[in-house]
């Protein structure tokens, strides 16, 4: 009767323990989840307020970014063209220059000589003016990713007043994100309304 008694005050004592923890614990207040509905009314899921854009889908969208694509291919092909063609000059007058050496052709030691360091001078100024237009190149081309990157956070700061979204995170190439649901991908709409934004300004 004895071992009767004290199961039964043992159990009694494991469900007071229980109803203590089932009243006091976690009874603090609870941030509300972001909550939508599905297309099916009795199903929900929970959102979390970020969202995410492919940076990569982006620039291949967005109409600016394409335009100053364009310029900034342009411009190195004027480059190449004219790099090209000053080449073109000097390896003709060091083909002549090569001729007239293996015929004995020159009327003076002297005259080799000048005419030797003459086109090492030019091959020199073209080795020049290559590395100039390339540094010119590199510095469009990151001022241009400065006005591109200032145009989109300005427009995800414009955008994000009405979103309110407590993060929004660029991805590219997968380096940020490897996995997310497809319902925080913000990128189509963003390039939407980026392009929206840029023909305002181009009209």
């Amino acid at each position: 009767m004895e071992k009767k008694s004290i199961i039964v005050n043992i159990v009694l004592a494991v469900c007071v323990v229980v109803l203590f923890v089932l009243h006091f614990v976690d009874k603090g207040p609870k941030p509300e989840p972001y909550v939508v509905s599905s297309s099916d009314s009795s199903a929900i899921f929970v959102k979390l307020p970020i969202a995410y854009v492919n940076i990569d889908t982006l620039l291949l969208n967005y109409n600016y970014s394409k335009d100053l694509n364009e310029i900034l291919l342009r411009k190195r092909e004027n480059a190449q063209a004219t790099l090209t063609q000053k080449a073109r000059v000097l390896e003709a007058q060091m083909a002549e220059f090569q001729k007239k050496y293996e015929n004995n052709a020159f009327l003076s030691e002297g005259s080799f000589r000048r005419q030797q360091q003459e086109l090492q001078k030019k091959q020199a100024e073209i080795q020049k003016l290559e590395d100039n237009l390339s540094q010119e190149l590199l510095k469009e081309q990151q001022h241009m990713n400065e006005r591109l990157r200032d145009t989109i956070y300005s427009f995800l700061r414009r955008y994000n007043v009405d979103k309110k979204y407590e993060m929004i995170i660029s991805n590219t190439m997968n380096d940020n994100i490897m996995v997310a649901a497809p319902r925080y991908n913000i990128t189509n709409e963003v390039i939407e309304e980026l392009n929206k934004a840029y023909k305002r300004r181009e009209d």
